[in-house]
């Protein structure tokens, strides 16, 4: 038996997200970060067009969880020491899976 994991067992967590215009944008979910402050997602951008998708810069979004009307929402953290501790915390996590350029 192989401790590999199959790639046909690979099920991405895929969400949409729309900004305040109502476009919408599809993401992967990386990984997710539960603290004191809050819950954190790392977002990676899907794309349907090959084309864009090596366009893509490859940076990581991150945005933090809400809670409206019991609604589940995301936005974006807007201080900068709260967004370079999850950024950081998320790099610590996802680095022996991805390559990541840290600038």
């Amino acid at each position: 038996m192989s401790d590999k994991p199959n790639n046909e067992d690979y099920n991405p967590d895929i969400i949409t997200l729309a900004d305040d215009s109502g476009k919408e944008y599809t993401f992967e979910v990386l990984d997710a970060i539960e603290s004191d402050s809050g819950r954190y997602l790392a977002l990676l951008p899907q794309y349907s067009d090959p084309k864009k998708m090596l366009e893509d810069s490859g940076e990581l979004v991150i945005v933090k969880a809400g809670i409206e009307d019991g609604e589940e929402y995301f936005y974006e953290i807007e201080d900068d020491d709260e967004y370079e501790t999850v950024a950081d915390a998320f790099v610590d996590r996802l680095e022996d899976f991805f390559e990541i350029d840290e600038k």
